[in-house]
């Protein structure tokens, strides 16, 4: 399969269509002719990602977050992003982001969390737009199939994806169970007044400063701060199972470690 029929396929699962303005989601580098038969899959393009990609010899490189967001003025070995870049350029290896538009699209990053919570969602968190008369956007509000308390729910949300770790802000405001919750992977602070628009007892998201937090639980609703990568390494496992499907068995599809960037030591 070529770079530009693999890049097709990932845009029918999430149209650049529905990437949030300030993004820069799709083909960021490489050769659209390119064949495609070795894939990595990672959520971010770290140094150690792309020398992986580079040493196995990968045709093409998918990550969720993408690598260059601001206009580069110059491509050299001097800067981190452009070093990058540049390596994979002469390495042959064409580089991919899928970012708002797989966290906005039916069935992908909000869908997909709202899921592992067993969350019945009702709709978007935040409404970006509409497909087919129906409102899509960033995050899912719903209720969960029975009242718990949000210590038992912060629980739930580290097993769910597999996390070491959470923080808690509101269980001293929020002391009755709960069962209307909001989800929103990845940096949520901007989703906060969202989650109070729409009811929600308990925001689960990352990327929670310590004013957000404590504000949030004023205004009656908790949040359960699960870090960025913590919602989103989900990314990873779904793209692989939907590129092995798309590719027919033609392209052999490596995926990155699940490994937390951060630690409470």
């Amino acid at each position: 399969m070529r770079c530009r029929e693999l890049i097709e396929k990932l845009e029918e699962l999430a149209p650049l269509s529905y990437a949030c303005e300030w993004d820069n989601p799709g083909f960021l580098a490489g050769r659209s002719d390119k064949e495609i038969k070795k894939i990595q899959i990672a959520l971010d393009a770290t140094d150690e990602v792309v020398e992986r990609a580079i040493g196995m010899g990968a045709d093409l490189l998918l990550t969720h977050h993408p690598l260059i967001f601001k206009a580069l003025k110059r491509v050299n070995d001097e800067d981190f992003v452009s070093r990058r870049i540049l390596k994979l350029i002469q390495a042959d290896i064409c580089y991919v982001a899928m970012h708002t538009n797989f966290d906005i699209a039916p069935g992908c990053m909000a869908d997909l969390a709202a899921e592992r919570l067993g969350l019945k969602a009702e709709g978007p968190l935040e409404v970006t737009g509409e497909k087919d008369g129906i409102p899509v956007g960033i995050g899912r509000i719903g209720t969960l199939a029975q009242a718990v308390t949000v210590e038992k729910l912060a629980g739930l949300v580290k097993e769910c994806f597999g996390l070491p770790f959470v923080t808690v802000y509101g269980t001293e405001q929020v002391t009755e169970p709960v069962m209307r919750v909001a989800v929103s992977p990845g940096a949520g602070g901007s989703m906060i007044s969202h989650g109070i628009k729409n009811r929600a007892q308990v925001l689960v998201t990352g990327d929670i400063g310590h004013h957000s937090g404590i504000d949030a639980a004023a205004c009656g609703m908790a949040v359960i701060d699960a870090g960025h990568y913590g919602l989103e390494h989900i990314f990873m496992p779904f793209m692989k199972g939907y590129v092995e499907q798309v590719t027919e068995g033609t392209a052999e599809i490596f995926v990155e470690e699940t490994a937390f960037p951060a630690r409470v030591i």
